[in-house]
C-alpha cells in the first residue's frame, strides 16, 4: 500500500512541464525506476474534454517514444504553415482538374456526338475466333 501512495505522492510532485500545443493540452515527464530500470514516462494532460484527436501527429509521436525531443513552437508553427499550404495546392489542383474535365467532356460530345462507354465489337475482334486454329487444353 505504501508503494502505491508513494508513486501517487511522486506522480504529482517530480513532474516536469514539456509544453502546450494550440489545442492547450498540456504534456508533461516524469522519471520513475522500475525494477531497478529509469524509465520516463509521458502523458497529456487535455485542457477541457478528452479528445485525442485534437493531439497533433509530433506530439503524438514524442508521447510514444517515436521523437527524443518535444516538438518546439517555432516548429509546431513552420508545420501548420506547411500543412496550409498543402491543403491550398491540392484545392488547386482539384479546381485544375475539374476544369481540365469539364474542356474535355465538352470537346468529346462535340465531336462524337456522344458520351458511352468503349466499343465492344472492335475490342472482340482484337481477339482470333476458334475457327482459326485455336487449341484449348484442358
Amino acid at each position: 500500500m505504501s508503494k502505491l501512495l508513494s508513486r501517487i505522492a511522486g506522480f504529482f510532485s517530480n513532474r516536469t512541464f514539456i509544453g502546450v500545443d494550440k489545442a492547450g493540452n498540456r504534456y508533461f515527464t516524469r522519471k520513475e525506476e522500475i525494477d531497478g530500470i529509469l524509465k520516463e514516462k509521458r502523458w497529456v494532460e487535455f485542457k477541457g474534454e478528452q479528445d485525442p484527436t485534437s493531439i497533433s501527429v509530433e506530439w503524438i509521436c514524442w508521447l510514444n517514444g517515436q521523437r527524443k525531443v518535444a516538438p518546439t513552437p517555432e516548429e509546431m508553427m513552420e508545420l501548420e504553415a506547411r500543412r496550409e499550404r498543402v491543403r491550398l495546392n491540392v484545392a488547386l489542383l482539384k479546381k485544375e482538374e475539374e476544369e481540365r474535365k469539364a474542356r474535355e467532356g465538352s470537346r468529346k460530345a462535340v465531336s462524337l456526338g456522344k458520351v458511352g462507354g468503349p466499343d465492344l465489337k472492335s475490342f472482340i475482334r482484337q481477339f482470333p475466333s476458334a475457327s482459326e486454329g485455336i487449341i484449348f487444353f484442358y
